[in-house]
């Protein structure tokens, strides 16, 4: 019941611990969230838990500077505050029951399931990671694998690996490392164990329908069907966000992590989950998306939605067919995207998520021929992050490099990219 009053109040109440504080309800604007989806759950229980409950608080409070983005060719003007509001009621529109968020031990991944066929077997770019050269490296190399209970259900079980050193008992940086469409946490092993040299805590999930979350190599693409057809869950980026959520409540409780100082990356899904878990949730405090951030809206207005499209498409030829066009179209796009993410290619878009993230430091890393992340769909929300971050006095914050002559994939340059960002403002803070 007090979920219930937090979320849907003539004034908003934030649940912390035991105690209330009083904000004034802000009025939505238009992103289709007066819709019956947006219906919530209230949790089954209410006892006392390890990890207490703190999403509605520690999402709604604050950032340092309050972010606005000015009335510009007929936008509506939008804060940051109110957008993360909107889009916490968003996620919580199609979640199962809530639970108490628990932890369990799990054993290690021997055979991670890709759902790509031939299987990756080697990254380079992610092999050319700075790492610190230790002897005795891997004894000394300190691994944990657990799940985490993000909601009711089979996929609200969060599998997370992470790696840190041993010996340390000071409070460290943390690093949330996102994967790729089809690939897994174990994939990503190759940066976690260069970021734990340097001394971070490394940290990986499976997102939805991915890793120990699929159970053959059509999980996510049955499951971005379902999704379309039914309207019950959003496995396109906004559940995994939903999951980064829930598991920055965690990672703020461990006594070996610093909680002012996490960070979040990913590659190409994975850097999606990154700029959306990073403007909903602003205890990342160091954002890098890789080859993620793009313009949904203007991809739609100017015909460049086609390699986006092609990267998932037996969803939009399922869409097709039920529309019954004769092919896919603009049209299709953005009525899928307005049913599996609501919002995605209209108010939750880069041009008001990305500038969401001041004053917050964000490197964003694309590749200049990207057809994913078209460059010139990225001038809008370039040009109003720069504005917001300049009105907090924090230009040095934001930075945005088109590596020239990459289309889409991660490469050397950009992980040392972000190698570099982290170790700016990570450590830095630490000083």
């Amino acid at each position: 019941m007090l979920l219930l009053m937090a979320l849907f109040p003539p004034s908003r109440l934030l649940l912390h611990g035991t105690h209330m504080s009083h904000v004034q309800s802000p009025k939505l604007h238009s992103c289709g969230l007066n819709s019956p989806c947006l219906r919530t759950y209230p949790p089954k229980h209410q006892e006392e838990t390890a990890y207490k409950y703190q999403t509605q608080a520690r999402i709604g409070r604050k950032a340092k500077s309050e972010v606005k983005m000015e009335k510009e060719e007929g936008d509506l003007v939008v804060d940051a505050e109110k957008l993360r509001f909107e889009f916490l009621q968003v996620l919580r529109g199609r979640r199962t029951a809530e639970v108490p968020l628990t932890v369990e031990p799990a054993n290690p991944v021997k055979h991670p399931l890709f759902q790509e066929i031939p299987r990756p077997t080697f990254s380079e770019a992610m092999e050319s990671c700075p790492k610190v050269e230790i002897k005795n490296f891997s004894s000394l190399l300190k691994e944990e694998n657990l799940y985490l209970t993000t909601e009711a259900g089979e996929q609200g079980r969060l599998p997370v690996l992470i790696l840190s050193m041993k010996g340390s008992e000071e409070r460290r940086p943390a690093i949330v490392f996102l994967h790729s469409t089809h690939k897994n946490k174990e994939w990503l092993r190759p940066l976690l164990e260069a970021y734990a040299s340097r001394g971070y805590v490394a940290i990986a999930i499976d997102s939805r329908y991915h890793g120990e979350r699929a159970s053959n190599l059509t999980t996510y693409r049955d499951a971005l069907i379902s999704s379309w057809k039914n309207s019950d869950t959003m496995p396109f980026i906004f559940d995994t966000v939903w999951d980064l959520i829930k598991l920055a409540d965690y990672l703020t409780q461990r006594e070996d992590i610093d909680p002012t100082r996490i960070g979040i990356t990913g590659e190409s899904l994975g850097g999606m989950h990154a700029w959306f878990g990073a403007a909903v949730d602003t205890r990342y405090s160091v954002v890098v998306p890789i080859i993620g951030v793009q313009g949904f809206r203007w991809a739609i207005d100017h015909d460049k939605w086609q390699a986006r499209v092609d990267s998932i498409k037996p969803l939009f030829e399922e869409a097709r067919k039920d529309l019954g066009k004769s092919a896919i179209d603009k049209e299709v796009v953005e009525k899928v995207w307005n049913r599996i993410a609501p919002g995605l290619a209209s108010c939750f878009d880069s041009p008001y998520t990305v500038p969401a993230v001041a004053p917050r430091p964000m490197l964003i890393v694309n590749g200049a021929e990207d057809p994913r992340c078209p460059h010139a769909g990225l001038e809008v929300p370039k040009s109003r992050a720069i504005k917001v971050y300049g009105e907090a006095h924090s230009l040095d914050k934001f930075k945005l490099v088109a590596e020239p002559g990459i289309g889409h994939r991660m490469t050397s340059f950009m992980v040392k990219e972000a190698s570099d960002w982290f170790d700016k403002y990570l450590k830095q803070q630490a000083a």
